[in-house]
């Protein structure tokens, strides 16, 4: 389901490295956009007015102050009405969203399974952001995507690799029903054992969305990275003295970033473990 007539538009033509220029610069754009979202939905404010400024003198920032990353080095991260320092978050989060957006472009090419990662991937990077800053997810991230990755696997059944729109929709409903049903269990048993809740209730959404989005089998791998992530980030903060970093990143990071290494390959991983895990028997 290419986006483009192949023989009009071939891989030399959206595989080269002025494509891949203007699409990194499309992604941080984006990038640009998400860094608006995250500070002004935890605000409960308009993400489109008003415009950008500074949130210090209200000043509004020029489209030439506002280029994806440039900026923030030319302007060496200062309002440049005020000098208020701004995060150099804003530029990271804006190369990141690039590099992620040309990352599927190069492994996907142009094609609506990838248009549809796009938009799972800025759904899973805002809710990472708030998160991280606020604890919690917005629902319109966790059931927006559910509420948008069924149809859209209807519409578009090869993000299941599927041909049939029943199938994809089909795919999608179990992949979100297994994600929700999953944490939702974890987090029942783990309240019980520990008499505390164990799990938000914003991550058992978040799980949903990306069942719906990738279906069942990404679903078991994302539940299986992400505690494999969270680990592994534990233990290194606690070899390096930080053990109560470890209580300030919320579990939907690691979700996410499971969610993002499914797409590059997670299922080829998924698959070498099982094998390594269940060797094959003797033929018969």
């Amino acid at each position: 389901m290419a986006l483009f007539d192949p023989e009009l538009f071939p891989p030399a033509y959206w595989q080269s490295p002025f494509v891949w220029g203007m699409v990194w610069v499309f992604g941080a754009i984006w990038g640009s956009f998400l860094n608006v979202c995250i500070y002004r939905i935890q605000k409960e404010m308009s993400v489109s007015w008003p415009g950008s400024h500074c949130f210090k003198c209200e000043k509004p920032i020029a489209w030439y102050d506002n280029i994806p990353v440039l900026s923030w080095f030319i302007l060496r991260g200062k309002c440049r009405n005020c000098g208020t320092g701004f995060s150099m978050r804003y530029a990271i989060i804006e190369a990141i969203t690039g590099a992620l957006f040309l990352a599927l472009w190069i492994v996907e090419g142009p094609s609506w399974v990838m248009l549809c990662h796009w938009l799972m991937t800025f759904g899973l990077l805002l809710g990472t952001g708030i998160d991280l800053d606020d604890f919690w997810i917005p629902d319109r991230v966790t059931w927006g995507g559910i509420i948008i990755g069924i149809p859209l696997s209807a519409l578009v059944p090869a993000l299941h690799g599927e041909v049939l729109w029943t199938m994809g929709l089909w795919a999608s409903v179990k992949g979100a029903a297994l994600g929700f049903g999953l944490l939702w269990l974890v987090g029942v048993l783990g309240k019980l054992a520990f008499k505390k809740d164990a799990m938000g209730f914003g991550d058992v959404k978040l799980l949903g969305a990306i069942g719906a989005f990738l279906g069942g089998g990404a679903t078991l791998f994302v539940v299986f990275a992400s505690a494999l992530l969270g680990s592994i980030v534990g233990v290194s903060l606690i070899l390096m003295g930080k053990s109560e970093l470890g209580g300030r990143i919320p579990f939907g990071p690691y979700l996410s970033a499971a969610a993002l290494i499914w797409l590059f390959g997670g299922d080829q991983l998924f698959d070498a473990y099982m094998n390594l895990v269940l060797p094959a028997g003797p033929g018969l």
